[in-house]
Protein backbone atom coordinates (compact mmCIF):
# COMPACT_ATOMS: atom_id res chain seq x y z
CA UNK A 1 0.00 0.00 0.00
CA UNK A 2 2.90 2.43 0.97
CA UNK A 3 4.18 1.95 -2.35
CA UNK A 4 1.49 2.30 -4.39
CA UNK A 5 1.01 5.91 -2.45
CA UNK A 6 4.46 6.79 -3.09
CA UNK A 7 4.10 5.15 -6.92
CA UNK A 8 1.26 7.08 -7.29
CA UNK A 9 3.13 10.90 -5.96
CA UNK A 10 5.36 10.20 -8.64
CA UNK A 11 4.07 9.62 -11.15
CA UNK A 12 2.16 12.75 -10.57
CA UNK A 13 5.18 14.27 -10.63
CA UNK A 14 6.12 12.92 -13.69
CA UNK A 15 3.25 14.21 -15.82
CA UNK A 16 3.18 17.61 -14.01
CA UNK A 17 7.03 17.90 -15.02
CA UNK A 18 6.21 16.75 -18.72
CA UNK A 19 3.38 19.86 -18.59
CA UNK A 20 5.71 22.31 -16.86
CA UNK A 21 9.17 21.77 -18.79
CA UNK A 22 11.27 20.19 -15.44
CA UNK A 23 12.59 17.27 -16.05
CA UNK A 24 11.26 14.01 -13.20
CA UNK A 25 14.26 13.15 -12.16
CA UNK A 26 14.82 16.86 -11.09
CA UNK A 27 11.44 17.09 -9.41
CA UNK A 28 11.58 13.79 -8.18
CA UNK A 29 14.96 15.24 -6.03
CA UNK A 30 13.22 17.86 -5.29
CA UNK A 31 10.74 16.09 -3.54
CA UNK A 32 13.37 13.72 -1.38
CA UNK A 33 14.72 16.73 -0.39
CA UNK A 34 11.34 18.33 0.83
CA UNK A 35 10.30 15.16 2.69
CA UNK A 36 13.66 14.77 4.24
CA UNK A 37 14.24 18.57 5.64
CA UNK A 38 13.87 19.73 8.98
CA UNK A 39 10.13 20.29 9.64
CA UNK A 40 9.26 23.81 10.47
CA UNK A 41 7.11 22.30 12.95
CA UNK A 42 7.81 25.01 15.64
CA UNK A 43 5.64 28.35 15.66
CA UNK A 44 8.37 30.55 16.29
CA UNK A 45 9.56 30.14 13.28
CA UNK A 46 6.64 31.13 11.32
CA UNK A 47 6.31 35.45 11.74
CA UNK A 48 2.53 35.01 11.56
CA UNK A 49 0.89 34.54 14.98
CA UNK A 50 -2.55 34.91 13.27
CA UNK A 51 -4.58 34.49 9.84
CA UNK A 52 -7.92 36.77 9.02
CA UNK A 53 -10.58 35.28 7.08
CA UNK A 54 -11.73 37.47 3.94
CA UNK A 55 -14.78 34.79 2.95
CA UNK A 56 -17.30 36.92 5.68
CA UNK A 57 -19.04 39.78 4.63
CA UNK A 58 -18.05 43.33 5.67
CA UNK A 59 -21.87 44.24 5.52
CA UNK A 60 -23.39 44.69 9.78
CA UNK A 61 -26.83 43.65 7.96
CA UNK A 62 -25.62 40.80 5.94
CA UNK A 63 -23.41 39.41 8.87
CA UNK A 64 -26.04 39.43 11.28
CA UNK A 65 -28.54 37.65 8.52
CA UNK A 66 -25.73 35.38 7.83
CA UNK A 67 -25.49 35.04 11.71
CA UNK A 68 -29.55 33.80 12.36
CA UNK A 69 -29.25 31.16 9.39
CA UNK A 70 -25.93 29.49 10.68
CA UNK A 71 -26.95 29.29 14.28
CA UNK A 72 -30.67 28.21 12.42
CA UNK A 73 -28.22 25.78 10.90
CA UNK A 74 -26.56 24.69 13.25
CA UNK A 75 -29.06 24.21 15.80
CA UNK A 76 -31.27 21.46 12.95
CA UNK A 77 -28.06 20.00 12.61
CA UNK A 78 -27.26 19.05 15.93
CA UNK A 79 -30.89 18.24 16.83
CA UNK A 80 -31.43 15.75 13.28
CA UNK A 81 -28.28 14.45 14.24
CA UNK A 82 -28.66 13.56 17.90
CA UNK A 83 -32.16 12.19 17.20
CA UNK A 84 -30.38 9.51 14.93
CA UNK A 85 -28.23 8.60 17.54
CA UNK A 86 -30.54 8.13 19.84
CA UNK A 87 -33.02 6.58 17.82
CA UNK A 88 -30.00 3.69 17.02
CA UNK A 89 -28.83 3.09 20.53
CA UNK A 90 -32.53 3.06 21.92
CA UNK A 91 -33.83 0.71 20.10
CA UNK A 92 -32.29 -2.62 20.05
CA UNK A 93 -33.59 -3.69 16.92
CA UNK A 94 -31.98 -1.05 14.86
CA UNK A 95 -28.75 -1.09 16.79
CA UNK A 96 -28.34 -4.91 16.34
CA UNK A 97 -28.28 -4.25 12.29
CA UNK A 98 -25.02 -2.62 10.62
CA UNK A 99 -26.57 -0.20 8.22
CA UNK A 100 -27.79 1.43 11.25
CA UNK A 101 -24.90 1.11 13.27
CA UNK A 102 -22.98 3.04 11.11
CA UNK A 103 -25.48 5.73 10.23
CA UNK A 104 -25.28 6.15 14.04
CA UNK A 105 -21.60 6.79 13.72
CA UNK A 106 -21.85 9.04 10.58
CA UNK A 107 -24.37 11.11 12.33
CA UNK A 108 -21.52 11.54 15.16
CA UNK A 109 -18.86 12.43 12.74
CA UNK A 110 -21.38 15.15 11.07
CA UNK A 111 -21.83 16.41 14.53
CA UNK A 112 -17.96 17.03 15.27
CA UNK A 113 -17.44 18.30 11.67
CA UNK A 114 -20.33 20.94 11.94
CA UNK A 115 -19.04 21.70 15.35
CA UNK A 116 -15.58 22.69 13.62
CA UNK A 117 -16.47 25.04 11.77
CA UNK A 118 -19.86 26.60 12.50
CA UNK A 119 -19.40 27.98 15.82
CA UNK A 120 -16.60 29.88 15.06
CA UNK A 121 -17.94 31.38 11.93
CA UNK A 122 -21.16 32.57 13.89
CA UNK A 123 -19.29 33.88 16.45
CA UNK A 124 -17.22 35.86 13.82
CA UNK A 125 -20.30 37.25 12.06
CA UNK A 126 -21.93 38.23 15.45
CA UNK A 127 -18.64 39.76 16.57
CA UNK A 128 -17.38 41.22 13.43
CA UNK A 129 -14.19 39.13 13.74
CA UNK A 130 -12.18 38.23 11.48
CA UNK A 131 -9.10 36.34 13.01
CA UNK A 132 -8.00 33.39 13.69
CA UNK A 133 -4.70 31.89 15.66
CA UNK A 134 -2.36 29.88 14.28
CA UNK A 135 -2.60 27.34 16.77
CA UNK A 136 -6.34 27.53 15.94
CA UNK A 137 -6.10 27.65 12.29
CA UNK A 138 -3.96 24.15 12.62
CA UNK A 139 -6.79 22.61 14.81
CA UNK A 140 -9.10 23.17 12.32
CA UNK A 141 -7.18 22.07 9.57
CA UNK A 142 -6.40 18.75 11.84
CA UNK A 143 -9.93 17.95 12.87
CA UNK A 144 -11.67 18.82 9.73
CA UNK A 145 -9.47 16.59 7.84
CA UNK A 146 -9.49 13.86 10.83
CA UNK A 147 -13.17 13.98 10.53
CA UNK A 148 -13.58 14.21 6.22
CA UNK A 149 -11.55 11.66 5.99
CA UNK A 150 -13.07 9.76 8.64
CA UNK A 151 -16.89 10.10 7.14
CA UNK A 152 -15.06 9.21 3.45
CA UNK A 153 -13.45 5.68 4.51
CA UNK A 154 -16.99 5.13 6.40
CA UNK A 155 -19.36 6.49 3.77
CA UNK A 156 -17.18 3.75 1.65
CA UNK A 157 -17.80 1.37 4.19
CA UNK A 158 -21.51 1.59 4.45
CA UNK A 159 -21.62 1.33 0.49
CA UNK A 160 -19.78 -1.92 0.99
CA UNK A 161 -22.15 -3.22 3.69
CA UNK A 162 -24.86 -2.76 1.39
CA UNK A 163 -22.96 -4.45 -1.60
CA UNK A 164 -22.77 -7.39 0.84
CA UNK A 165 -26.02 -7.17 2.31
CA UNK A 166 -27.75 -7.16 -1.43
CA UNK A 167 -25.49 -9.30 -3.45
CA UNK A 168 -24.86 -11.78 -0.59
CA UNK A 169 -27.54 -12.17 1.04
CA UNK A 170 -27.30 -15.61 2.72
CA UNK A 171 -23.90 -14.80 4.10
CA UNK A 172 -24.49 -11.52 5.36
CA UNK A 173 -25.05 -11.95 9.04
CA UNK A 174 -21.46 -13.96 9.21
CA UNK A 175 -19.65 -11.27 7.13
CA UNK A 176 -20.99 -8.46 9.04
CA UNK A 177 -20.92 -9.47 12.55
CA UNK A 178 -20.55 -6.95 15.13
CA UNK A 179 -16.87 -7.80 16.23
CA UNK A 180 -16.06 -6.93 12.04
CA UNK A 181 -18.05 -3.96 11.89
CA UNK A 182 -16.10 -2.62 15.20
CA UNK A 183 -12.72 -3.10 13.27
CA UNK A 184 -13.54 -1.87 9.98
CA UNK A 185 -14.90 0.97 11.36
CA UNK A 186 -11.72 1.40 13.80
CA UNK A 187 -10.03 1.30 10.24
CA UNK A 188 -12.06 4.17 9.05
CA UNK A 189 -11.21 6.43 11.99
CA UNK A 190 -7.36 5.50 12.25
CA UNK A 191 -7.38 6.15 8.60
CA UNK A 192 -8.83 9.50 8.91
CA UNK A 193 -6.22 10.42 11.43
CA UNK A 194 -3.52 9.10 9.31
CA UNK A 195 -4.63 11.70 6.26
CA UNK A 196 -5.15 14.78 9.11
CA UNK A 197 -1.73 14.04 10.30
CA UNK A 198 0.15 14.17 6.48
CA UNK A 199 -1.81 17.39 5.79
CA UNK A 200 -0.89 18.88 9.17
CA UNK A 201 2.83 17.38 8.32
CA UNK A 202 2.32 19.54 4.91
CA UNK A 203 1.55 23.13 6.35
CA UNK A 204 3.81 22.78 9.48
CA UNK A 205 7.07 22.32 7.22
CA UNK A 206 5.71 26.27 5.77
CA UNK A 207 7.43 29.15 7.25
CA UNK A 208 4.65 32.13 6.73
CA UNK A 209 6.21 35.79 6.84
CA UNK A 210 2.98 37.06 5.59
CA UNK A 211 0.62 38.21 3.75
CA UNK A 212 -1.99 36.37 6.43
CA UNK A 213 -5.14 36.83 4.55
CA UNK A 214 -7.53 33.52 3.91
CA UNK A 215 -9.74 34.03 1.23
CA UNK A 216 -12.14 31.96 2.96
CA UNK A 217 -14.49 31.42 5.85
CA UNK A 218 -11.95 28.66 8.00
CA UNK A 219 -8.51 27.50 7.70
CA UNK A 220 -8.46 24.31 4.79
CA UNK A 221 -4.97 23.43 3.30
CA UNK A 222 -5.29 24.55 -0.26
CA UNK A 223 -5.44 28.32 0.87
CA UNK A 224 -3.28 28.25 4.05
CA UNK A 225 -0.33 26.68 1.87
CA UNK A 226 -0.36 29.55 -0.53
CA UNK A 227 0.48 32.11 2.18
CA UNK A 228 3.92 29.93 2.38
CA UNK A 229 7.24 32.01 2.15
CA UNK A 230 8.62 29.53 -0.22
CA UNK A 231 8.29 27.14 -3.29
CA UNK A 232 4.72 25.88 -2.42
CA UNK A 233 4.78 23.58 -6.09
CA UNK A 234 5.69 20.15 -4.26
CA UNK A 235 3.70 20.54 -1.55
CA UNK A 236 0.32 21.41 -3.53
CA UNK A 237 1.07 17.93 -5.63
CA UNK A 238 1.32 16.39 -2.09
CA UNK A 239 -1.98 17.78 -1.16
CA UNK A 240 -3.35 16.64 -4.35
CA UNK A 241 -2.32 12.96 -3.96
CA UNK A 242 -3.20 13.06 -0.19
CA UNK A 243 -6.73 14.70 -0.29
CA UNK A 244 -7.51 14.53 -3.75
CA UNK A 245 -6.69 10.85 -4.93
CA UNK A 246 -8.37 9.74 -1.52
CA UNK A 247 -11.34 11.83 -2.47
CA UNK A 248 -11.60 10.32 -5.96
CA UNK A 249 -10.67 6.91 -4.94
CA UNK A 250 -13.42 6.92 -2.37
CA UNK A 251 -15.63 8.03 -5.00
CA UNK A 252 -14.92 5.61 -8.04
CA UNK A 253 -15.50 3.28 -5.32
CA UNK A 254 -18.52 3.61 -4.44
CA UNK A 255 -19.94 4.28 -7.76
CA UNK A 256 -18.85 0.84 -8.47
CA UNK A 257 -20.44 -0.41 -5.50
CA UNK A 258 -23.80 1.32 -5.86
CA UNK A 259 -23.62 0.37 -10.19
CA UNK A 260 -23.11 -3.60 -9.35
CA UNK A 261 -26.11 -3.11 -6.69
CA UNK A 262 -28.78 -1.37 -9.26
CA UNK A 263 -27.61 -3.97 -11.46
CA UNK A 264 -28.32 -6.99 -9.09
CA UNK A 265 -31.55 -5.02 -7.94
CA UNK A 266 -32.62 -4.87 -12.07
CA UNK A 267 -36.12 -6.24 -12.45
CA UNK A 268 -36.56 -7.03 -8.82
CA UNK A 269 -38.29 -4.36 -7.71
CA UNK A 270 -40.76 -6.40 -5.23
CA UNK A 271 -40.52 -5.61 -1.63
CA UNK A 272 -36.88 -6.18 -0.93
CA UNK A 273 -35.44 -4.66 -3.96
CA UNK A 274 -37.62 -1.82 -3.49
CA UNK A 275 -36.65 -1.14 0.14
CA UNK A 276 -32.62 -1.58 -1.20
CA UNK A 277 -32.92 0.38 -4.14
CA UNK A 278 -34.62 2.89 -2.22
CA UNK A 279 -31.91 2.72 0.70
CA UNK A 280 -29.20 3.12 -1.97
CA UNK A 281 -30.64 5.99 -3.54
CA UNK A 282 -30.37 7.95 0.12
CA UNK A 283 -26.89 7.06 0.06
CA UNK A 284 -26.12 8.56 -3.56
CA UNK A 285 -27.69 11.45 -2.22
CA UNK A 286 -25.01 12.08 0.64
CA UNK A 287 -21.94 10.80 -1.45
CA UNK A 288 -22.61 13.07 -4.20
CA UNK A 289 -23.27 16.61 -1.97
CA UNK A 290 -20.26 14.89 -0.14
CA UNK A 291 -17.52 13.95 -2.41
CA UNK A 292 -18.31 16.18 -5.43
CA UNK A 293 -17.19 19.13 -3.37
CA UNK A 294 -14.24 18.19 -2.45
CA UNK A 295 -13.29 17.07 -5.49
CA UNK A 296 -13.12 20.61 -6.66
CA UNK A 297 -11.31 21.61 -3.76
CA UNK A 298 -8.91 19.37 -3.67
CA UNK A 299 -8.48 17.43 -6.89
CA UNK A 300 -8.31 20.04 -8.71
CA UNK A 301 -6.96 23.36 -6.73
CA UNK A 302 -7.15 25.49 -9.69
CA UNK A 303 -10.79 26.72 -9.36
CA UNK A 304 -11.48 30.07 -8.89
CA UNK A 305 -11.59 31.42 -4.56
CA UNK A 306 -15.34 31.65 -5.35
CA UNK A 307 -16.05 28.12 -6.44
CA UNK A 308 -13.89 26.78 -3.38
CA UNK A 309 -15.94 28.73 -0.71
CA UNK A 310 -19.01 27.85 -2.11
CA UNK A 311 -18.17 24.19 -2.38
CA UNK A 312 -16.70 24.54 1.37
CA UNK A 313 -20.17 25.86 2.71
CA UNK A 314 -21.41 22.27 1.30
CA UNK A 315 -19.42 20.02 2.76
CA UNK A 316 -19.03 21.83 6.31
CA UNK A 317 -22.46 23.05 6.81
CA UNK A 318 -24.87 21.66 4.20
CA UNK A 319 -23.74 18.03 4.19
CA UNK A 320 -24.22 17.66 8.22
CA UNK A 321 -27.56 19.14 8.30
CA UNK A 322 -28.68 17.66 5.05
CA UNK A 323 -27.56 13.85 6.39
CA UNK A 324 -30.05 13.82 9.09
CA UNK A 325 -33.54 14.40 7.04
CA UNK A 326 -32.35 12.23 4.26
CA UNK A 327 -32.12 9.27 6.20
CA UNK A 328 -35.15 9.64 8.27
CA UNK A 329 -37.07 10.58 5.60
CA UNK A 330 -36.22 8.66 3.16
CA UNK A 331 -35.77 5.28 5.71
CA UNK A 332 -38.64 3.47 6.40
CA UNK A 333 -37.25 2.06 9.50
CA UNK A 334 -35.80 5.02 10.88
CA UNK A 335 -39.28 6.76 10.61
CA UNK A 336 -41.12 3.72 12.44
CA UNK A 337 -38.31 3.61 15.09
CA UNK A 338 -38.57 7.46 15.32
CA UNK A 339 -42.31 7.53 15.65
CA UNK A 340 -42.06 4.54 18.46
CA UNK A 341 -39.80 6.40 20.53
CA UNK A 342 -42.01 9.47 20.55
CA UNK A 343 -45.01 7.54 21.54
CA UNK A 344 -42.85 5.33 24.47
CA UNK A 345 -40.91 8.48 26.05
CA UNK A 346 -42.96 11.28 25.18
CA UNK A 347 -46.45 10.97 24.45
CA UNK A 348 -46.97 8.71 28.05
CA UNK A 349 -45.74 11.88 30.13
CA UNK A 350 -48.67 14.02 28.43
CA UNK A 351 -50.94 11.12 28.78
CA UNK A 352 -49.65 10.73 32.47
CA UNK A 353 -49.81 14.55 33.15
CA UNK A 354 -53.34 14.75 31.74
CA UNK A 355 -54.41 11.72 33.66
CA UNK A 356 -53.26 13.93 36.70
CA UNK A 357 -55.05 16.35 35.73
CA UNK A 358 -58.13 14.59 35.23
CA UNK A 359 -57.96 12.73 38.48
CA UNK A 360 -57.48 16.43 40.24
CA UNK A 361 -60.81 17.46 38.84
CA UNK A 362 -62.23 14.13 39.78
CA UNK A 363 -61.35 14.71 43.54
CA UNK A 364 -62.40 18.62 43.16
CA UNK A 365 -66.18 17.65 42.38
CA UNK A 366 -66.32 14.77 44.94
CA UNK A 367 -65.24 17.37 47.80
Amino acid sequence: MGSFYFYTIFSLIHVVNELIGEGAESCTAKLLLFLLQGPVTSMNASRVAEFTFLGLSRSRPIQLLLAVLVILCYAAMLLGNILIILTVYIDPRLLKLPMYFFLANLSLIDTALGSVVIPKVATDLITCGRTISFAGCVSQIFFLHFLGGSEMLLLTLMAYDRYVAICYPLTYTTTMNRPRCIKLLCFCWAGGLLHSGSQVFLVLRLPFCGPNEVDNFFCDVPQVVKLGCVDIRVTEILMVANSGLLSLVCFIILLISYAIILITLQGHFQESGGKGLYTCSSHLIVVSLIFVPCLFVYLVPLFSTSVDKLASIFYTIITPLLNPIIYSLRNRDMREAISQIQKKYIFPIESLSIYQEMQQLGHGCQT
